[in-house]
């Protein structure tokens, strides 16, 4: 059961883990403009581990500007199969961050070859991303989450989410589709994933200890609004749409920030 949480008011509107995209720049901008929690783009913990110039530009990326209060809250993202190493990544990074997110939705062709990712999410896989979740919540001070894609099938998804949540997970974010190196983004979201997801957790003894993000079909403001409708998620996460406009005074104030 989830021990560690960030306060409500910064999950609400999250901006998504983006390679190359999301480092303090943009960070400290989509925060300018109402952003709640921004994410690092995600990091391989082996790589961070054997690579001591990738090593050293990450920490960079997290300690550079926190003199500036919209460096903060952030989430470095990792990804992984071995838990050990986990915990070593996720310890470089403890001091200078207010979350750590476990990648379990990256759907890319290396993903699939070094098995991890959304390629973590087969029943066959989740004694070793519980274990992933716990070490980490053991070993860190700051709260741990996880970005899922749907399991396959889908129905399995609630159940994969409830598994984390007592693993120690305070956070899910659950990005509406499945996991395809050749179709990463094609078609809609299937947002009722999401709400069957949240649904099915309060339903658990975890109650309201756990927070579902919804992660999909946000282009524009009308967006936001239906996607947290129809979801009852208690907030999103947005990708791509904000690299296009990362200026949303306006989605703040649709949800009250201001």
């Amino acid at each position: 059961m989830p021990s560690k949480s960030l306060p409500n008011e910064h999950l609400t509107f999250i901006a998504a883990p983006m390679v190359n995209q999301s480092d303090l720049p943009f960070r400290i901008l989509t925060r300018r403009h109402g952003i709640t929690l921004a994410y690092t783009q995600m990091w391989l913990a082996d790589k961070l581990l054997e690579d001591d110039g990738l090593r050293e530009a990450a920490l960079k990326d997290v300690t550079v500007g926190q003199d500036d209060p919209l460096a903060r809250p952030v989430a470095v993202q990792l990804a992984g199969n071995d838990p050990q190493k986990m915990i070593q990544a996720a310890r470089l990074f403890e001091p200078h961050c207010d979350a750590v997110d476990v990648n379990l939705g990256c759907p890319q062709d290396h993903a699939r070859k070094g098995h991890f990712g959304g390629y973590l999410l087969g029943r066959k896989d989740w004694p070793l991303v519980e274990e992933i979740i716990s070490s980490l919540v053991s070993a860190l001070s700051v709260p741990v989450h996880a970005k899922i894609r749907l399991c396959n099938p889908p129905s399995d998804t609630p159940k994969l989410a409830l598994r984390l949540a007592q693993a120690g997970a305070s956070v899910i974010t659950i990005h509406a589709r499945h996991v395809s190196a050749n179709r990463r983004r094609a078609g809609p979201a299937y947002l009722e994933w999401v709400r069957k997801t949240v649904e099915f957790l309060k339903e658990s003894d975890l109650g309201s200890s756990v927070s579902v993000i919804s992660n999909g079909n946000v282009e524009k403001i009308d967006d936001c609004r239906a996607n947290m409708d129809l979801t009852g998620a208690s907030g999103l996460m947005l990708g791509e749409s904000i690299l296009a406009n990362p200026t949303y005074e306006t989605y703040g104030l649709v949800f009250g920030l201001y």
